[in-house]
């Protein structure tokens, strides 16, 4: 069989990842070319084509840097993308990632008689507008460019939830959104390739750890009054500011002297400030399956979130603890749960049972593309 991707993806396949739905993208294709499939990605920042060392097939996409800058993405970048995904003449197609130009995948898909897979990146993709609204476009109001964008998505996606031949959902909230839609679809986990962590040795866990982007979406206000109201504990934070909220508690957060700062950081350098932490802080309200909740775990990080559990995961494992709402709750947490021998034994059985990327998890992808196929 072969099954075609497309995005900005050429990065995660080396390692480098540019963000969590592209690492996504790339362990599955990994994972299909293990399983022997013929797996090829079409990249629109390459120039030149390559091979990986799992027989990956990257190659750019025509015509994508042609033409006058104002007008090149409809004379040339969308047509260059459907002639190039024609081209492929692939049995599968797999979207994932909100974007409008998923649509031309789909055209491409329909046009060469393929399959075509839409996989949800977070729970906002098949939300309503107005918590689209609330908990993202109002952050960005002083950006055109998001918001242009964003009104083509709304047109566009909704379409592509119910035209898709198969859904892929991260956990079993997204699930039942979409049945109450009336809508079928399979649960996918996210994957993890526990071969690329980093061996750690003597970790300290002595400070608690954010990891994200600084802004309304992530909850950057509640984790401004989390950290105002602990300052027994020492905190680390992993990302920076990206909307007017985000800016102005990252400049107020200058002034702590029990935080940390560090921007962006590599996935590398990430890694290993999650690994030597005590536990995970999250503050979004809304959220997909973070990859960071994962990677805690699978160092034995428990994650103490605010507001969000995918799937009541967190809650149904024993995997940390969920405030519902409640900072001073999520504070009483941070003063009990933390690193412990046994909880790193549990998370970790945990995420080698249901995420890790091993031969057992390659076969399950296999079967579930087979079977789309054979429909």
């Amino acid at each position: 069989m072969k099954i075609c991707f497309w995005g900005n993806i050429s990065k995660a396949l080396a390692g480098r990842t540019s963000g969590g739905g592209e690492l996504q993208i790339a362990l599955l294709a990994k994972a299909l070319a293990h399983g022997g499939h013929e797996v090829v990605v079409l990249d629109y920042v390459i120039v030149e084509e390559f091979q990986t060392d799992e027989g990956i097939k990257v190659y750019p996409i025509k015509g994508w840097n042609k033409g006058i800058r104002m007008i090149r993405n409809i004379s040339h970048r969308l047509p260059g993308l459907y002639q190039s995904l024609k081209d492929q003449k692939a049995d599968v197609y797999y979207c994932r990632i909100r974007d409008y130009r998923h649509l031309i995948v789909w055209m491409a898909a329909r046009k060469v008689r393929a399959k075509f897979i839409l996989g949800l990146a977070e729970d906002l993709d098949i939300m309503g507008f107005r918590m689209r609204w609330k908990y993202y476009y109002s952050a960005f109001l002083n950006n055109p460019g998001i918001l242009f964008n964003g009104l083509f998505n709304e047109f566009v996606y909704p379409l592509l939830v119910r035209k898709s031949d198969i859904i892929f959902v991260q956990h079993e909230g997204q699930k039942q959104i979409l049945l109450q839609k009336g809508i079928k679809s399979v649960l996918f986990p996210n994957l993890i390739d526990l071969t690329q962590l980093p061996v750690i040795s003597n970790p300290t866990h002595n400070y608690f750890i954010f990891v994200g982007w600084l802004d309304n979406r992530k909850g950057v206000a509640e984790l401004f009054r989390l950290i105002e109201k602990a300052p027994f504990a020492t905190f680390k934070i992993i990302g920076p500011p990206r909307d007017k909220s985000g800016f102005l508690y990252y400049e107020k957060l200058k002034s702590f002297k029990n935080v940390s700062l560090l921007g962006e950081l590599s996935h590398s350098e990430t890694l290993h400030n999650i690994a030597y932490s005590k536990a995970l802080i999250n503050t979004s309200r809304m959220e997909g399956f973070p990859n960071i909740f994962i990677e805690a775990w699978a160092f034995g990080v428990p994650v103490l979130s605010l507001y969000f559990d995918p799937g009541s995961v967190i809650e149904k494992e024993n995997l940390g603890e969920v405030a519902h709402g409640n900072i001073d709750k999520l504070l009483k947490a941070m003063n009990i749960n933390g690193y412990s021998d046994e909880f790193a034994k549990r998370a970790k059985a945990y995420v080698g049972k249901t995420h890790a990327l091993n031969d057992r998890k390659i076969k399950e992808i296999n079967c579930i593309f087979t079977e789309l196929f054979n429909v």
